[in-house]
């Protein structure tokens, strides 16, 4: 079906330009496309050209609907591959539907393809994907699995579409935040707990009242006290054991959350290529030489003892502080620094994977960005922004956990599911949509759990796989003769309705990569399954003609082909029995 669609792009763009050279000469033909009818019943493939035409023209849209439907059906693509006569609906639409031979192909094109099926040759376009992030000052919480989802499976998008992908990693390791779990640890390290009368001051800042209060706080003081090494994938660091060791308590919690970090997204299946830190961006001056520039290109202001950033002449609603009264810098100002850092890496195209709250950073970064004036372009980078997760178990929200005392963890919430139902479940709804986790029905083993619905489809066909070869042994069934299926006899209307399904694939991934919408594969694998579901429950798969047998096996085999990779793009398996 994808050699059909490609020979009927060609012909529909010689259409087109036939019909425009007899009632427009002048006119550019527009790129030739289909769109997908939104009804099954309006055929396989349709084309709005002529309305889109109409306006621009001054033709009736019916009327160029009706001349570009002759120069279609002289084409002989059009002959080979479509069901004539073509329709025309409605204000103007054309309808196409492929003949049988048009659909069949698919399973060929799939079984060829093996798991490189929809997949795009190598581009050469670097692509950096920032994700996850997260400050080492606790165990990752279920929006940092939610990023975790959502940047994995973008970053398999991306290369589906032949792009070289970085993983990126980036977290401040100074900075308020550090020092309070320094202050926090130092508490444990002396004895003291949450609730005592010193707890909620720190007595090297009266004003700070945050304190970190999960039972990882005192774990990692009892490490400390003990002397332990500790080794994360970007760091190592030995406890002095000393209680007055302030800088030494600091690197040691650092590394130690950095190592549960690590256990997590080892847990969760999730791999970076790289750790970025924010202190490098001081420490190797990149900070003041991004100052630099803004105040070189004139983009910068003094008022009230603080350097302002013009941040209004980009489209931010007002100009911004970038170095505060005090000294310190805001927090835009490193990342400004950190994606002029990007570019100069080369990457093209950078995308940042964030909760909702940072919406009010975007604006001043791109700002920041083109006033550097470093070549970046308008627009650069991309953000994709989540919204917060809801965790439901046994019919009530759960708000803490008992490790991290103040929210529910991403390894609690693999422990009381797995790892599966955690990638499917935080990617199956769009970024930007709050979501409802409900561990219940993570667990269930039914219909109502799309993961599981999945899952099923896939373990359904290696069944029916095992069944076939074993009847058919004698009988010339064997597995690796489904290449000579004759797939002619795939006719079936819950057959062509797969098929249909399965030629999707390739466009399907296209769009989601281009989108940054990871959770089209979701989507898709949830009609995939479907269409399976219909076609199992209607036809017989071990029947006495093997020819017929044997064709629907390849069905089989090329949609359990297609439900393993959109699978292991989301990150969940694929399993042989359920």
């Amino acid at each position: 079906m994808i050699q059909a669609k490609r020979d009927l792009l060609s012909a529909l763009g010689q259409a087109l330009s036939q019909v425009l050279s007899q009632v427009a000469p002048d006119a550019a033909p527009p790129e030739p496309v289909f769109e997908a009818p939104k009804q099954a019943a309006h055929g396989d493939l349709a084309i709005t050209a002529a309305m889109q035409l109409a306006k621009p023209l001054k033709k009736n849209p019916r009327e160029l609907a009706a001349a570009l439907v002759a120069a279609l059906e002289a084409q002989p693509a059009v002959q080979q591959w479509v069901q004539l006569p073509i329709e025309i609906a409605g204000p103007g639409f054309i309808n196409l539907r492929l003949k049988p031979e048009a659909k069949q192909s698919i399973v060929t094109d799939v079984l060829a393809a093996g798991d490189k099926f929809g997949w795009q040759p190598a581009t050469g376009k670097k692509v950096l994907v920032e994700f996850v992030s997260a400050n080492p000052t606790g165990p990752l919480h279920v929006g940092h699995g939610r990023q975790g989802a959502l940047g994995d499976a973008l970053c398999n998008l991306f290369e589906t579409q032949g792009q070289q992908v970085t993983r990126e990693f980036y977290y401040n390791d100074a900075g308020v935040q550090i020092d309070t779990l320094t202050h926090s640890t130092h508490l444990r390290i002396q004895g003291f707990k949450p609730g005592d009368d010193c707890w909620p001051t720190d007595p090297d800042n009266p004003e700070s009242k945050k304190f970190y209060n999960g039972d990882y706080i005192a774990d990692i003081a009892a490490d400390f006290l003990a002397k332990k090494t500790v080794k994360a994938d970007d760091r190592e660091f030995t406890a002095s054991g000393d209680v007055n060791d302030l800088d030494g308590i600091r690197q040691f919690a650092v590394a130690y959350l950095r190592h549960e970090q690590d256990l997590d997204l080892k847990a969760f299946d999730v791999r970076f290529d790289n750790y970025y830190l924010e202190s490098s961006l001081y420490t190797s001056g990149r900070v003041e030489a991004a100052v630099q520039k803004l105040k070189d290109a004139g983009k910068t202001f003094e008022e009230g003892g603080a350097l302002w950033l013009r941040s209004t002449d980009y489209g931010d609603d007002k100009d911004r502080v970038m170095r505060k009264s005090d000294g310190g810098y805001t927090y835009f100002v490193p990342d400004v620094a950190y994606h002029i850092a990007k570019w100069e890496r080369g990457f093209e195209q950078c995308v940042n994977i964030q909760g909702s709250d940072h919406h009010g950073t975007i604006a001043r970064v791109r700002a920041g960005l083109q006033a550097a004036g470093v070549g970046i372009p308008q627009g650069w980078p991309d953000y994709v922004l989540h919204k917060m997760v809801t965790v439901m178990k046994n019919g009530e929200e759960v708000k803490i956990s008992k490790r991290a005392g103040s929210y529910v963890t991403l390894r609690d919430l693999i422990e009381w599911t797995s790892k599966d139902a955690v990638r499917f479940f935080l990617i199956s709804r769009k970024a930007d949509t709050e979501f409802v986790f409900d561990v219940d029905l993570a667990l269930k083993q039914n219909d109502e759990n799309p993961v599981f619905y999945v899952q099923y489809a896939h373990a359904r066909i290696q069944s029916v796989r095992a069944q076939y070869a074993e009847k058919y042994a004698e009988k010339g069934g064997d597995l690796s003769t489904i290449g000579t299926a004759k797939l002619s006899l795939l006719s079936a209307p819950t057959e062509l309705a797969l098929m249909t399904k399965l030629a999707e694939y390739p466009d399907m991934l296209r769009a989601a990569a281009i989108g940054l919408a990871p959770h089209d594969v979701a989507f898709y694998l949830r009609d995939l399954a479907g269409a399976f579901h219909s076609y199992y429950a209607a036809e017989r798969f071990l029947v006495d003609d093997v020819e017929l047998g044997r064709a629907r096996v390849a069905l089989l085999t090329a949609t359990a082909q297609v439900l393993r990779s959109g699978l292991a793009l989301l990150g969940v398996s694929a399993p042989e029995k359920m």
